[in-house]
């Protein structure tokens, strides 16, 4: 079980700090990914600067809509950088108009790497809440099509909407998301702009949402899957240092 620990980078201090409390505290942790944000000083490529490549596997996003097919911008970031793990999201729209964009695509974008770097991994997203079962089911394959090695998901609240996707795609090709919501002011947040789906028995507390990590962490191991975590301005002792525990068992 590969498990990615998720940093987003607002600042040099911030992503030291977090790599240093990973590496002091959570072993099981072997991947970090990066996102790309607009809005913050930090590139994701950027961050394998601070990023100890030989202890972690490092996966920095990239936004399809801010890359053109026709110029090789992007493959020259690989190179530079000498990465060898990518992953591909569409991207929202920037916040200034003054930022280019192209109608570059996720699946022409991991089509287009694939082409150019025959042995990089690719991932990409997929999203439960986005559209019906189906649907999603069927992007995800065209993600895979166009030669995407693995799926992230977005964050899972439910344990039995996680397991209706895990029959609908290789276990051992997908890392499920954890984003532990502690508030109910994030929880607002999540329903209403990712439109996410709670059990009925949720809770915004650090002793739930623990538990529920702890059902996906058994849920990869009794599978072979992958786990993805994406904190977000939680007390990171609090909730990691009880799964550290769990998982040493």
């Amino acid at each position: 079980m590969n498990t990615s620990f998720e940093i987003v980078p607002r600042d040099e201090q911030s992503l030291n700090e977090q790599l240093s409390f990973i590496e002091e505290n959570l072993p099981f942790i072997n991947t970090i990914n990066i996102p790309d944000l607009l809005r913050l000083p930090i590139r994701s490529w950027q961050a394998s600067e601070y990023i100890n490549r030989k202890q972690y596997q490092f996966i920095p996003h990239f936004r399809a809509i801010d890359f053109s097919i026709k110029d090789n911008r992007l493959q020259q970031i690989i190179e530079e950088h000498q990465l060898n793990r990518v992953l591909v999201v569409s991207g929202d729209p920037p916040p200034s108009m003054a930022h280019q964009v192209y109608d570059t695509n996720v699946l022409n974008l991991i089509a287009q790497i694939r082409k150019d770097f025959p042995n990089i991994q690719i991932y990409a997203g997929f999203d439960p809440y986005r559209s019906s079962v189906k649907n999603e089911r069927v992007y995800m394959q065209s993600k895979f099509d166009a030669g995407a090695d693995y799926l992230l998901s977005q964050p899972f609240f439910d344990i039995r909407l996680l397991e209706i996707y895990s029959e609908l795609v290789p276990p051992e090709k997908v890392f499920w998301g954890v984003s532990p919501v502690v508030s109910e002011k994030s929880q607002s947040y999540w329903q209403r702009v990712n439109h996410a789906i709670f059990p009925q028995n949720f809770e915004a507390s650090y002793e739930w949402n623990i538990k529920f990590a702890q059902q996906v962490i058994h849920h990869c191991q009794k599978t072979g899957s992958h786990l993805y975590f994406m904190p977000i301005s939680i007390n990171l002792e609090k909730y990691f240092l009880p799964l550290a525990e769990y998982i040493g068992k």
